[in-house]
């Protein structure tokens, strides 16, 4: 079976409903998926836009995620930590999911779901650490990844 992410809002290269984005809740979207290769122990889901003025700008990074788990439920924000799940501190610097908020007028983003299976039930993670440190770390342990991309304009 081939790893695949989906989501009940949008779909590959559809555009992200408002309601997860800077303009709406801010929380994250559902996730549901399947065919994880054999050895996953966790699971890692991440959010970039690499269409920001500054460079990649990251919005997420859940980990710790069960390996036993095939979704994530809508609505995750810096304060829910469910079954032992973890946040990193976004470029908004705010822990959690920080959705969709380019620049008024600057044309259509890419946000880059990427949900990786890891070898690791739990990364050795220090608390406050941002989604560019829990990608590093995590990094020596992903055995494969899916990316979903939705697009979000403002």
């Amino acid at each position: 079976m081939t790893f695949v992410l989906t989501s009940a809002a949008f779909g590959q290269g559809e555009r992200i409903p408002k309601l997860y984005t800077c303009e709406g809740d801010d929380t994250s979207p559902p996730f549901q998926w399947q065919g994880a290769p054999e050895g996953t122990r966790s699971f890692l889901l991440v959010c970039d836009d690499p269409d920001a003025p500054g460079g990649i700008f990251r919005h997420w990074a859940a980990y710790d995620i069960p390996a036993d788990w095939t979704w994530l439920e809508a609505g995750l924000n810096g304060e829910t930590l469910t079954h032992g799940i973890r946040q990193a501190i976004n470029d908004f610097n705010k822990p959690g999911y920080g959705g969709p908020c380019p620049p008024e007028g600057h044309g259509p983003h890419n946000y880059h779901f990427r949900l990786s299976a890891l070898s690791e039930p739990t990364l050795p993670v220090a608390p406050g650490a941002t989604c560019v440190e829990v990608q590093t770390l995590a990094r020596p342990y992903v055995i494969d990844f899916v990316e979903l991309v939705g697009v979000y304009e403002r």
